[in-house]
């Protein structure tokens, strides 16, 4: 039948593990191994693909969103500088009647009072815009604001002036007739 030969010995012994038939058997559940894996592969590279699309609009979104939220801020941050820069802020401090303010004077920790306080020139009350009706003085009483009354004069020195050991001091007031 064969042409071969039959081995002997060790290769005889050899032989004998080894099934003389092709077994086709075997080869069924390989086949479908191999389908069963490249099928799963197929189907999650499908499902991944469908994710990253997914996200990918999401991003797309989250960066439109972005922009449109980045120039609003940017708007927004060109508006305060609009309204801190010193010539807006001094056009509508003159707007509310606020005038520029005399000399400091400052309190130190100890109680000691630095430097000579003094009113604002009469002449920056004067010039700057009355002030609305609704806050103009009652007759009777005093005026609300420098601008409100051109009568106004600054406080004298001796009004608030240190005492003796650095602390300060009123001048008498005289009460006002009428009240």
């Amino acid at each position: 039948m064969s042409s071969k030969p039959a081995p002997r010995g060790r290769a005889a012994r050899l032989a004998r593990l080894i099934p003389a038939g092709r077994a086709r058997a075997a080869r069924t559940p390989f086949v479908l191994l191999v389908v069963l894996l490249l099928g799963g592969g197929l189907l999650g590279l499908l499902v991944l693909n469908s994710a990253l699309s997914e996200g990918s609009f999401e991003l797309d979104d989250i960066q439109r969103r972005t922009k449109s939220l980045t120039d609003e801020e940017q708007a927004l941050q060109r508006d305060i500088d609009a309204y801190s820069a010193p010539d807006a802020l001094q056009r509508r401090a003159r707007e509310l009647g606020m005038v520029p303010g005399g000399d400091p004077a400052f309190l130190g920790p100890d109680g000691t009072v630095k430097g000579v306080p003094s009113a604002a020139p009469r002449s920056a009350a004067l010039t700057g815009p009355r002030a609305p009706e609704a806050l103009t003085a009652v007759p009777g009483t005093a005026p609300a604001t420098p601008a409100a009354s051109p009568t106004t004069t600054p406080a004298s020195p001796a009004a608030t002036s240190p005492a003796p050991g650095g602390t300060l001091r009123s001048a008498p007031t005289t009460p006002t007739p009428g009240r």
